[in-house]
């Protein structure tokens, strides 16, 4: 698998990217269909499909680098707030997005916008049963 992933070959050097960091461990370059301009991909240089699969050290480095990223943003675009998620949607190798919010909606689901970018229609409570229920299912190992 690792041999034919897209980012598995840019950090091997195979492919080209817009590095904005590179360690050992872990790289960050741009995004080549941002959100915002800026938009950053942090992987780590292992191969791991899912995040959780990431061992927790190598993990913390992904969100270190990501939180200096962050903190760049907010000096270079001048916001207030800086988005960071993993979805693993197009490429499967863990990877963390991390994204300038100029908008308070940049990186809300469009599920959630059925009143247009300017509303926000939120998700209906559930139950407190089930809420209960739910909790109760996620805090066992």
């Amino acid at each position: 698998m690792t041999h034919h992933c897209l980012f598995c070959r840019i950090a091997r050097g195979e492919l080209p990217a817009h590095l904005v960091h590179e360690d050992d461990e872990v790289m960050a370059f741009l995004d080549l269909h941002p959100i915002r301009a800026g938009h950053a991909l942090v992987i780590p240089r292992a191969h791991h499909v899912w995040f959780e699969d990431i061992p927790a050290p190598l993990a913390a480095r992904v969100m270190e680098v990501s939180q200096m990223l962050s903190r760049r943003m907010k000096r270079l675009y001048g916001v207030e707030r800086v988005a960071m998620f993993f979805t693993g949607i197009h490429v499967p190798h863990a990877h963390a997005h991390v994204v300038p919010m100029h908008h308070v909606h940049d990186v809300t689901s469009q599920v959630y916008l059925a009143e247009g970018v300017d509303g926000y229609t939120t998700p209906p409570m559930l139950p407190a049963d089930e809420m209960a229920g739910i909790a109760r299912a996620l805090s066992r190992d």
